[in-house]
């Protein structure tokens, strides 16, 4: 409730900066804890996994840039390495 009354005034252009930047820096520092599994010493993968890992990712993030060139949107999807 605080966080609505203080954010009352905010123009459209400023919540936009402030969401992004919170949802940007959330999404880096997934990104670099997904980086973390890259220790072969405390997990077991191949490069297949780690080719679908980021061909997910990648087309993720191709989706949204979509969202924003007004492209036609799918809807998110689901990422599983089961075969």
């Amino acid at each position: 409730m605080k966080d609505e009354i203080k954010n009352a005034g905010e123009s459209k252009r400023e919540k936009f900066v402030r969401i992004a930047e919170a949802r940007t820096n959330k999404i880096i520092d997934t990104v670099q804890l997904l980086g973390n599994l890259s220790n072969a010493n405390a997990y077991e993968y191949s490069k297949k996994d780690i080719d679908q890992i980021f061909k997910a990712i990648e087309e993720a993030v191709a989706e949204a840039k979509g969202r924003f060139n007004k492209s036609d949107s799918k809807g998110p999807k689901r990422f599983s390495l089961n075969q």
